[in-house]
């Protein structure tokens, strides 16, 4: 695996000085702890079947559905985390790059529609 839970506590401890898991953390900085997602932006994204985040993402863009928010979300068969970047030339890979690109220029042109109604 390339990246794992104590990998993802160690960057957790970097990004937050020390203050993962506390009460401090703003909804901010960790969007997830929030208890009320309503009136997020549209949400773009995805996760590899066997990513170490896999269950977490799910959670997410549940909630984020439940909140009424606007969602696009792929979960990529046998991926593991970063797999687009180890492998660009497979396939799934280049699939997962183009849809990245699709998503922002959908959010782009959507806002942008939205502001000319």
């Amino acid at each position: 695996m390339v990246w794992n839970h104590d990998l993802n506590q160690k960057g957790w401890e970097m990004y937050l000085n020390g203050d993962n898991g506390g009460d401090g953390v703003s909804q901010y900085v960790a969007a997830a702890r929030s208890e009320d997602l309503t009136g997020l932006p549209f949400t773009y994204t995805c996760v590899g079947q066997l990513d170490p985040f896999r269950d977490e993402t799910l959670q997410y863009v549940t909630r984020l559905c439940q909140a009424g928010v606007d969602v696009e979300f792929h979960l990529y068969p046998g991926c593991y985390h970063a797999f687009e970047s180890f492998v660009p030339t497979a396939a799934i890979s280049q699939r997962a790059a183009t849809e990245y690109v699709e998503a922002t220029k959908y959010v782009l042109n959507r806002d942008a529609t939205v502001h000319l109604l």
